[in-house]
Order: C-alpha cells, then sequence, then structure tokens
C-alpha cells in the first residue's frame, strides 16, 4: 500500500502536468501585441472650445466628437465634422467656419481643415475650398491655403486656382 500511494501521485502528478502542456497554445500575432506600442485615445462628445485672446472671445468652436491621439506627435482630430463662429473685438459674430474633417497639431498650434471647407462672413461672402489650414499664430492671414478655393460673393463668383490667403474675418 505503501508503494502504490506515491505511484498514484506521480502518476496523476504527471497526467495534470501533460494536459497543462497540451493545453497550452499561444497565437504569435497576440504575442507580438502584448509588446507593441499602445496609442492612447482620449474621447470626447459634443465639444465647445471657446478661444479667447486678452480675455476676449476671439472663437467658438463646436463638434460632435472630438479625439486626442497620444502618440509621439499628439493631435486633436474632429472626425465628424466642426464648426468655428469667429468674433470681433465687440463680441458679434463676424465670420463661421465649417469642415468635415479637422486635425489641431498641438505642437505647431495649426488646425488641418478638409472636406466641404466652407467660410462665411456677415457680408454674405462665401469661400469654398477642399482644404484649408487655420494658423491663429498668423495674425491678419490666419487662413491659407494652396488648393483652387471658389468665392461667391453677391456681385461674382471667383474662382482661384493656386489657393489664397485671408484674415479670420474673411475680409
Amino acid at each position: 500500500m505503501w508503494v502504490s500511494l506515491p505511484y498514484k501521485l506521480l502518476r496523476a502528478a504527471v497526467i495534470t502536468g501533460c494536459l497543462f502542456l497540451v493545453s497550452c497554445e499561444n497565437d504569435e500575432g497576440d504575442v507580438k501585441n502584448l509588446f507593441a506600442k499602445k496609442v492612447g485615445v482620449e474621447e470626447a462628445k459634443n465639444v465647445v472650445i471657446t478661444f479667447t485672446t486678452g480675455g476676449k472671445t476671439k472663437a467658438i468652436l463646436t463638434s460632435p466628437l472630438m479625439l486626442r491621439v497620444q502618440d509621439t506627435v499628439s493631435y486633436i482630430e474632429f472626425p465628424k465634422t466642426l464648426a468655428v463662429d469667429f468674433y470681433n473685438d465687440s463680441g458679434v459674430v463676424e465670420s463661421n467656419m465649417t469642415a468635415l474633417y479637422a486635425r489641431y497639431k498641438e505642437s505647431q498650434n495649426i488646425v488641418f481643415l478638409r472636406d466641404s471647407v466652407v467660410i462665411k462672413n456677415t457680408k454674405g461672402e462665401t469661400l469654398k475650398t477642399d482644404e484649408m489650414y487655420w494658423d491663429r499664430s498668423r495674425t491678419g492671414w490666419e487662413f491659407y491655403t494652396a488648393r483652387p478655393v471658389r468665392i461667391h460673393t453677391l456681385m461674382q463668383q471667383i474662382y482661384g486656382a493656386y489657393g489664397m490667403e485671408a484674415s479670420q474675418d474673411f475680409k
């Protein structure tokens, strides 16, 4: 009886060990994903951002979705449209802008807009283009593009083949 008990325990341990060895299987892709760098993404819905200078509101941006991506170069993305109202020093809206997509590179302080970019001013003038940059550090020439633009005024339509530069009030 003494001999058979250790033999039974040894046999049970070997069988259990074999089951563990047989049941372990690692997918090569899963193992690589364990050590892959993961990009952090913060998500915000129904965003309203107010831009101020010297305590005065200069612009109010609204968007249904904002993603802040923490990568080697951090950026903020607006993948589902954005709208911006621009204000003069008296606090009155002087122009507005819409786009289907935007990306803001924090390190450069530049917003890249694309897909149906439309800027309208209070005089009823409208600018349309496929791509536009909004650089708040370029005072007086905040908007620029190298793409074709279409400008509609009350009296005429202007087509620009090589882009343009414009101030925030789109004068």
